[in-house]
């Protein structure tokens, strides 16, 4: 067998191979069954393509995308190594050229989409060439659990079965698996379904330290527009969009900025995509605004931001896309602009044909459908919990993916950077709480804590309902002891259970705190304004309460005496009658005249300060917050103009 290292520094010019990449490369030149996880960046692809050099016959890779194969057999091609694809991407002749070339010998690596397993004719071929090893890269998709979950993967363990071995032994070849991020679950899945014996499983560390962490959140897509071009800046960047309209929005935002961008999606052209696609591989583009499928298999080093437009469909989406800036070791920021609202539009991408190809399969019958999308959903949530939690941002991602070296908070990620230390009368309001916890026995959720806490007894069991601590905080609106819940969930003073009902359990840390034993505690400050759900008809006194907000009174109570925006009201009155006209209600049951005359008075500009007007739930918040602070940009845009 060729010596490696000579292979290495001849074909791919590198001194040696890193010390993750060493163990990998050993097992698949030994002949055994691999599956690798490792990070985006971190060089998965050396791990079979040097071993396909050392090997007799023909490495054959399963990659489920056109672009992906593309770039890496250029790159093999230009380093002189025999490597083709076959897909659908080319003319009759050029799929004929490369099977001769297969034939003949002439290849190395033969990289092949999924779907070419489905072919009679590419199985029989199979049976006559020496196949070394057989690699499927992005193995994830084998998988359920995965967030690209592609069916024809389910093919590939017949397929390697139909193989020939190049060294005449018997079974199959041996199988090499590599994916940049998965769970354990994934991991027992992809070894499961690909018929893997007795397989090494190598993890690497997830960790990609000197990429920056962030989140965002933010009142709807006006800020989203805003903070763009702020974001990327002059850095070369990547944003990513949920929907070929979000990807179109966010170019067009970032091109009249005067940035160089384009956007990338399934709707476009293959003429087109491979324009943007070699402009920002050349340089000539500094950002491209795309759908999920474009990335996989950029190998620029000099990418320094991302920009998540929306929120992705699951945390493996997330990182992955996140790993694709940075990759020269330098300071990257990868932001997630995080809008509460954004989830509808994933759950609606998840129940429907989304945009950019079905995700579920058209051949599935109902039944495997909905378990798919109940998959998906749960996945979600996930990401959901991500974004809008208060912990460190790293470790969260790292311990999602049982990474064994995921410990203390990094103290350099977005959520790490803004939390504060606890002033006197915070440590008091934050030691209340967790008695409350303490007191009810810890197997309650936090809702059912805010409620015994502000003395919001109507629907407590008996058990909460005569502690010493019902009560404890009645000034407070119960929504704010929810958030001080969470933060201390983020700040390690509180454990909740990852089942359906979070239920709550003091730390040591946090009985420590609790006790007075322990001082010092930094977390993320909630500093919403809250109604308090004390106040009666009379204005009490204004009173500063933890974490900055006005105790006992509402944005709307500081400006009570301001008479509505006529304008505003006018707009919202007549946006209200075509909303209750289209959903066949009255129009109050879309909002009741007192929150109308409500939003005209305060004139909030987020959906947070939306959020605390009476009469704006959940439900409504969700369903009509975006649309009424339009409303009140454009009424405001107009007046202004006057």
């Amino acid at each position: 067998m060729p010596d490696i290292l000579d292979l290495l520094r001849r074909h791919f010019g590198h001194p040696d191979l890193r010390p993750p990449q060493v163990p990998i490369v050993d097992a698949a030149l030994e002949g055994v069954d691999v599956l690798a996880v490792m990070p985006t960046g971190s060089g998965k692809s050396l791990c079979f393509q040097l071993p396909a050099l050392a090997l007799p016959g023909l490495t054959l890779v399963v990659s489920p995308l056109i672009s992906l194969m593309k770039d890496q057999v250029d790159e093999l091609v230009r380093r002189g190594i025999g490597a083709a694809a076959l897909h659908s991407g080319q003319t009759a002749d050029e799929r004929r050229d490369v099977l001769r070339r297969a034939h003949a010998g002439a290849l190395r690596l033969l990289y092949v989409a999924p779907e070419r397993f489905a072919s009679d004719y590419f199985l029989s071929a199979l049976h006559e060439w020496p196949v070394a090893r057989f690699v499927v890269d992005e193995a994830h998709c084998v998988s359920e659990w995965g967030h690209d979950f592609r069916p024809d993967y389910r093919r590939l363990a017949d397929a390697a079965e139909a193989c020939h071995r190049s060294d005449d032994g018997p079974g199959r070849p041996p199988v090499l698996a590599f994916t940049a991020t998965a769970t354990p679950e994934v991991r027992d899945d992809i070894v499961a379904l690909l018929g893997m014996r007795e397989a090494q499983v190598f993890v690497s560390g997830f960790d990609r330290p000197n990429i920056e962490l962030r989140v965002r959140p933010v009142s709807g897509d006006r800020e989203k527009r805003v903070l763009l071009p702020e974001l990327v800046g002059k850095q070369r960047a990547l944003v990513y969009a949920s929907t070929r309209k979000s990807a179109e929005d966010a170019s067009e935002t970032l091109v009249s900025a005067g940035v160089a961008a384009a956007a990338y999606h399934a709707g476009l052209s293959d003429t087109e995509r491979t324009r943007v696609q070699e402009a920002f591989a050349a340089g000539t583009l500094q950002a491209v605004c795309a759908t999920n499928a474009f990335g996989m298999g950029i190998d620029r080093p000099d990418l320094e931001v991302v920009v998540h437009k929306e929120l992705p469909g699951s945390v493996e989406a997330y990182y992955q896309e996140v790993g694709r800036v940075g990759r020269d070791g330098r300071h990257a920021v990868a932001t997630l602009l995080w809008n509460y609202s954004d989830v509808k539009t994933r759950e609606f991408l998840i129940d429907k044909r989304d945009d950019d190809g079905a995700r579920h399969g058209t051949d599935a019958d109902p039944g495997e459908q909905d378990r798919r999308r109940t998959l998906e959903h749960l996945k979600l949530k996930r990401m959901v919990a991500y974004a809008d939690g208060t912990g460190c941002l790293r470790m969260t991602i790292l311990r999602y993916f049982g990474d064994p070296d995921a410990g203390a908070d990094c103290q350099s990620c977005g959520n790490c950077l803004r939390r504060a230390a606890l002033t006197d009368d915070q440590r008091l309001f934050v030691r209340k709480i967790l008695s409350g916890v303490a007191r009810s026995g810890e197997r309650w959720g936090r809702r059912k804590i805010a409620a015994m806490l502000t003395g919001n007894t109507k629907d407590l069991p008996d058990a909460l309902a005569s502690l010493s601590t019902t009560g404890l905080l009645k000034e407070h609106d119960p929504r704010l002891i929810e958030k001080w819940v969470d933060a201390l969930v983020g700040a390690g003073a509180l454990w909740s259970s990852p089942d359906v009902y979070r239920t709550l359990r003091l730390t040591d840390l946090g009985r420590d705190v609790m006790a007075g034993r322990q001082e010092s505690l930094s977390l993320l400050v909630p500093t919403v304004r809250v109604k308090s759900a004390g106040s009666g008809r009379k204005a009490r006194k204004k009173k500063a309460a933890p974490g900055g907000v006005t105790r006992g009174v509402s944005p709307a109570d500081t400006i009570s005496s301001r008479p509505p925006d006529e304008d505003i009201l006018n707009a919202l009155r007549s946006w209200r009658s075509d909303e209750a006209r289209s959903r066949a209600v009255p129009a109050y049951v879309v909002l009741h005249d007192k929150t109308i005359d409500a939003i005209a008075r305060v004139l909030p500009r987020s959906i947070a300060d939306l959020g605390e007007i009476v009469g704006i739930g959940p439900t409504k918040l969700s369903t009509y917050g975006e649309a009424i602070l339009q409303i009140l940009g454009s009424s405001v845009g107009s007046n202004a103009d006057r």
